[in-house]
């Protein structure tokens, strides 16, 4: 737990975890330069402040840490000592990502709910969480990067008496495969990602005439990224 009692307690802030437009170009293996991820981090920035909760950005060089658990938990640590009661945590990586998730997230954690914000290859693009809840020891060993991630992140939560809410499902980039079943939902995305995807893909990105899709997604072709859990869901439908 981590001890505030001699700081003066806030409400929330949102931890924006991401690396550099260039270091995530280089993790992921993406061809092109670095436009896509750098739209990324600014879209995932610019919809940070409109949800009016102060927000910070870590990326490589604000990180310490061997390990993705070690640096994600020095994060959280950071923004948790400022004084904030709740902290919601995410990434760069889901162009479906809304302020509305952010704000759906943080009026669960006012109801006393730790949420998580899953994505379609099995692990998650939003965690929320109270102070009263977080045990950096604990944390950072958490299985990141393995199977088990959600069901321990649940019985972590579930050890300290914390309810826990699921927002929708989205997509999450890791990898070539992942901007291939975005590109299904350009209807529901920027047109801005039409081009982005397209150079990424060295490919032409055809416009789908619908707002939503039923997805049928097939896990065994989906490799594990930084912090995915896996876990599995029936077909459903995506609509942000």
């Amino acid at each position: 737990m981590v001890d505030l009692s001699l700081r003066p307690i806030q409400n929330t802030a949102i931890l924006v975890f991401a690396n550099s437009a260039k270091r995530d170009c280089n993790i992921k293996k993406i061809d092109g330069d670095a436009s896509f991820f750098e739209t990324l981090t600014t879209q995932t920035l610019g919809i940070a402040k409109a949800s009016g909760l102060p927000y910070y950005h870590f990326t490589e060089k604000e990180q310490q840490g061997n390990t993705f658990g070690e640096r994600f938990t020095h994060a959280l640590r950071s923004v948790f000592h400022k004084g904030y009661a709740h902290v919601i945590a995410i990434g760069n990586d889901s162009p479906q990502l809304k302020t509305q998730h952010l704000l759906e997230a943080h009026r669960l954690l006012r109801q006393g709910k730790s949420v998580l914000g899953p994505t379609m290859d099995g692990g998650f693009y939003l965690i929320g969480f109270n102070c009263s809840q977080f045990n950096p020891e604990q944390f950072q060993t958490l299985p990141w990067q393995s199977s088990s991630l959600l069901k321990e992140t649940q019985t972590y939560f579930a050890a300290k008496g914390e309810p826990i809410a699921l927002l929708n499902v989205l997509i999450d980039v890791d990898s070539k495969r992942d901007i291939k079943r975005l590109s299904n939902f350009t209807k529901t995305l920027a047109k801005r990602w039409l081009t982005l995807f397209s150079i990424a893909l060295h490919q032409k990105i055809a416009v789908d005439s619908t707002n939503k899709k039923v997805l049928k997604p097939n896990f065994q072709d989906i490799p594990f990224n930084k912090g995915s859990p896996f876990f599995s869901f029936p077909a459903f439908v995506v609509q942000v």
